[in-house]
């Protein structure tokens, strides 16, 4: 199958300021890809750009015509922060899309995949951040997207919950194989969730190097293999100079 999504050649700006310059990238079916690379050198712009939320650039989005079908749009999005909704519960904020028409044995199963089934009817504010973002996980869910945009969703989060939260997104997305396009600037997060790893850098950003991860899930965060990757993206990214 064609890829579900593509970035042809991507150049942006900030007034006369280039943030990323021709950067090309195809997501396929079911695959997980990360975006790497240190703040500021557009990998959240990118995302943004393939979400549809930025659309002042040079260059070309295709989505595959496959993601219009079904409930949602075909892209889910979870951001830095979980953007709940104060007033709403856990549960009305899952099925917030769908409004009083949400399918409610969808969000309880949603709420179950997660782990969150006992808090449907507490509001945002009674939440963990882990629990805040297992709640955005599950509403970028609802839609049954074919296709899942991460921008760094971990980063305010304590280790311990963030590797639990990196194994509930490894876990759902080959459960719905739903293909995922991450960004973070965390080489362990990187390796451990992903097909491919793509390492940004450079002024303008461009693509430096493609590293691919033929490993299986699960995998263990403390195998040789995955510490020779990193170590292999650390090379690149200090040889760009990109941190």
């Amino acid at each position: 199958m064609s890829a579900l999504l593509e970035l042809k050649s991507i150049h942006k700006a900030y007034g006369g300021r280039r943030v990323l310059e021709d950067v090309s990238l195809r997501l396929a079916p079911g695959e997980v890809i990360a975006l790497l690379g240190p703040s500021g050198c557009g990998k959240s712009t990118l995302l943004r750009i393939a979400a549809g939320l930025d659309r002042d650039f040079a260059g070309q989005l295709e989505l595959n015509p496959l993601l219009q079908f079904g409930t949602g749009s075909g892209l889910g999005v979870v951001f830095q922060e979980p953007r709940l909704m104060p007033w709403l519960t856990v549960a009305e904020n899952v099925g917030f899309a769908a409004g009083r028409r949400a399918d409610a044995d969808w969000v309880a199963q949603l709420l179950e995949d997660v782990g969150l089934s006992g808090q449907a009817r507490s509001l945002p504010r009674q939440l963990s951040g882990g629990q805040a973002q297992r709640a955005a996980i599950a509403r970028a869910l609802y839609g049954r997207p074919q296709v899942l945009l991460l921008d760094e969703p971990f980063s305010a989060v304590d280790a311990f919950t963030r590797m639990k939260l990196q194994e509930l997104v490894v876990e759902l997305a080959r459960r719905y194989d739903i293909a995922v396009l991450l960004v973070t600037h965390d080489l362990d997060e990187a390796f451990y969730l992903s097909d491919r790893v793509l390492i940004l850098g450079g002024t303008p950003s461009r693509l430096q190097r493609e590293i691919a991860v033929p490993l299986e899930h699960p995998r263990d965060r403390r195998s040789a293999e995955l510490a020779y990757l990193r170590g292999e993206a650390l090379t690149e990214l200090y040889q760009s100079h990109a941190i």
